[in-house]
Protein backbone atom coordinates (compact mmCIF):
# COMPACT_ATOMS: atom_id res chain seq x y z
CA UNK A 1 0.00 0.00 0.00
CA UNK A 2 1.39 3.58 -0.67
CA UNK A 3 4.35 1.87 -2.16
CA UNK A 4 5.56 4.64 -4.28
CA UNK A 5 5.90 6.95 -1.55
CA UNK A 6 9.52 9.08 -1.73
CA UNK A 7 9.65 9.27 2.36
CA UNK A 8 8.48 6.31 4.12
CA UNK A 9 7.78 7.96 7.23
CA UNK A 10 5.28 10.13 5.12
CA UNK A 11 3.93 7.10 4.27
CA UNK A 12 3.48 5.23 7.73
CA UNK A 13 2.04 8.47 9.23
CA UNK A 14 -0.67 8.46 6.63
CA UNK A 15 -1.09 5.37 6.89
CA UNK A 16 -1.73 5.38 10.36
CA UNK A 17 -3.92 8.59 10.05
CA UNK A 18 -6.26 6.30 7.80
CA UNK A 19 -6.30 3.50 10.42
CA UNK A 20 -7.01 5.63 13.62
CA UNK A 21 -9.57 7.74 12.10
CA UNK A 22 -11.57 4.33 11.03
CA UNK A 23 -10.88 3.24 14.65
CA UNK A 24 -12.59 6.61 15.77
CA UNK A 25 -15.67 6.44 14.20
CA UNK A 26 -16.11 2.94 15.30
CA UNK A 27 -15.34 3.89 18.76
CA UNK A 28 -17.52 6.98 18.16
CA UNK A 29 -20.37 5.08 16.82
CA UNK A 30 -20.42 2.66 19.83
CA UNK A 31 -20.79 6.28 22.32
CA UNK A 32 -23.60 7.00 20.61
CA UNK A 33 -25.18 3.48 20.78
CA UNK A 34 -24.03 3.91 24.60
CA UNK A 35 -25.74 7.36 24.86
CA UNK A 36 -22.48 8.83 25.98
CA UNK A 37 -22.65 11.72 27.71
CA UNK A 38 -20.01 14.45 27.29
CA UNK A 39 -18.71 16.57 30.19
CA UNK A 40 -20.13 20.05 30.01
CA UNK A 41 -17.69 22.85 28.43
CA UNK A 42 -17.67 25.52 26.68
CA UNK A 43 -16.10 24.18 23.88
CA UNK A 44 -18.02 24.43 20.47
CA UNK A 45 -16.38 21.06 19.75
CA UNK A 46 -18.00 19.09 22.46
CA UNK A 47 -21.27 20.25 22.58
CA UNK A 48 -22.57 16.86 21.56
CA UNK A 49 -21.15 13.82 20.25
CA UNK A 50 -22.79 15.03 16.65
CA UNK A 51 -20.09 18.51 17.47
CA UNK A 52 -17.20 15.83 18.36
CA UNK A 53 -17.72 13.49 15.02
CA UNK A 54 -18.00 16.53 13.07
CA UNK A 55 -14.97 18.61 14.99
CA UNK A 56 -12.62 15.05 14.17
CA UNK A 57 -13.74 14.95 10.18
CA UNK A 58 -13.47 18.51 9.82
CA UNK A 59 -9.63 18.57 11.01
CA UNK A 60 -8.53 16.06 9.05
CA UNK A 61 -9.10 17.60 6.21
CA UNK A 62 -7.83 20.82 7.94
CA UNK A 63 -4.44 18.86 7.82
CA UNK A 64 -3.94 17.68 4.80
CA UNK A 65 -5.18 21.07 3.03
CA UNK A 66 -2.86 23.18 5.70
CA UNK A 67 -0.14 20.37 4.10
CA UNK A 68 -0.87 21.53 0.59
CA UNK A 69 -0.66 24.77 1.52
CA UNK A 70 2.81 24.97 3.00
CA UNK A 71 4.33 22.58 0.34
CA UNK A 72 2.92 24.52 -2.58
CA UNK A 73 1.00 21.70 -3.59
CA UNK A 74 -2.27 21.29 -5.66
CA UNK A 75 -4.92 21.26 -3.59
CA UNK A 76 -6.14 18.52 -2.41
CA UNK A 77 -9.60 18.48 -3.26
CA UNK A 78 -11.28 17.73 0.12
CA UNK A 79 -14.93 18.28 0.08
CA UNK A 80 -16.08 20.27 3.52
CA UNK A 81 -17.00 18.04 6.43
CA UNK A 82 -20.47 18.00 7.46
CA UNK A 83 -21.82 20.03 10.08
CA UNK A 84 -22.40 18.46 13.17
CA UNK A 85 -26.70 17.98 12.46
CA UNK A 86 -25.59 15.70 9.15
CA UNK A 87 -22.43 14.53 11.05
CA UNK A 88 -23.83 10.96 11.97
CA UNK A 89 -25.41 10.79 8.70
CA UNK A 90 -22.93 11.61 6.33
CA UNK A 91 -19.71 10.16 8.59
CA UNK A 92 -19.40 6.63 6.72
CA UNK A 93 -19.13 8.40 3.24
CA UNK A 94 -17.55 11.60 4.21
CA UNK A 95 -14.40 9.30 5.91
CA UNK A 96 -13.82 7.72 2.72
CA UNK A 97 -13.86 10.69 1.03
CA UNK A 98 -11.53 12.60 3.10
CA UNK A 99 -9.12 9.41 2.95
CA UNK A 100 -9.32 9.05 -0.64
CA UNK A 101 -8.02 12.29 -0.74
CA UNK A 102 -5.21 11.67 1.70
CA UNK A 103 -3.33 9.27 0.19
CA UNK A 104 -1.62 10.63 -2.95
CA UNK A 105 -0.27 14.66 -1.88
CA UNK A 106 2.84 14.07 -0.52
CA UNK A 107 3.58 10.98 -2.43
CA UNK A 108 6.47 12.59 -4.53
CA UNK A 109 7.34 15.29 -1.78
CA UNK A 110 11.03 14.27 -1.00
CA UNK A 111 12.22 13.76 2.81
CA UNK A 112 13.84 16.90 3.36
CA UNK A 113 10.67 19.01 3.03
CA UNK A 114 9.34 17.11 5.60
CA UNK A 115 11.45 19.35 8.30
CA UNK A 116 10.04 22.91 6.79
CA UNK A 117 9.06 24.45 9.71
CA UNK A 118 5.40 26.74 9.57
CA UNK A 119 2.92 28.28 11.42
CA UNK A 120 -0.23 26.37 12.04
CA UNK A 121 -3.94 28.18 11.63
CA UNK A 122 -3.78 28.13 15.45
CA UNK A 123 -0.14 29.67 15.83
CA UNK A 124 2.11 26.80 16.81
CA UNK A 125 4.71 26.12 14.57
CA UNK A 126 5.35 22.45 13.25
CA UNK A 127 7.60 20.73 10.42
CA UNK A 128 4.89 19.09 8.05
CA UNK A 129 6.15 16.06 9.67
CA UNK A 130 4.70 16.86 13.06
CA UNK A 131 1.50 18.46 11.70
CA UNK A 132 1.20 14.88 10.07
CA UNK A 133 1.75 13.12 13.64
CA UNK A 134 -0.29 15.63 15.05
CA UNK A 135 -2.93 14.40 12.38
CA UNK A 136 -2.47 10.76 13.27
CA UNK A 137 -2.64 11.75 17.42
CA UNK A 138 -5.92 13.64 16.93
CA UNK A 139 -8.40 10.66 16.50
CA UNK A 140 -6.73 8.48 19.15
CA UNK A 141 -7.15 11.28 21.57
CA UNK A 142 -10.92 11.70 21.12
CA UNK A 143 -10.78 7.97 21.01
CA UNK A 144 -9.40 7.72 24.03
CA UNK A 145 -11.48 10.11 25.68
CA UNK A 146 -14.68 8.62 24.39
CA UNK A 147 -13.54 5.10 25.72
CA UNK A 148 -12.96 6.39 28.78
CA UNK A 149 -16.11 8.05 29.19
CA UNK A 150 -17.89 4.94 28.17
CA UNK A 151 -15.73 3.04 30.86
CA UNK A 152 -16.53 5.03 33.24
CA UNK A 153 -20.06 6.15 32.38
CA UNK A 154 -20.42 2.09 32.10
CA UNK A 155 -18.77 1.01 35.72
CA UNK A 156 -20.70 3.94 37.34
CA UNK A 157 -23.70 3.79 35.83
CA UNK A 158 -24.26 7.71 35.71
CA UNK A 159 -23.71 10.21 33.49
CA UNK A 160 -22.05 13.68 33.70
CA UNK A 161 -24.33 16.29 33.95
CA UNK A 162 -25.25 18.34 31.00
Amino acid sequence: MLEHYSYRGARALVLMHERYMREFLVTWKQAKAANVALPKTEDPDYQSLEHVLAHVLRAARGYMTWMCEKLALLDPGIESAPPPERAQMEADQYLEHVLARWREPLAKVPEERFDEVYPSRWKTVYCIDAMLEHAVCHPLRHMFQLQELMAVQTRSGTKPAA
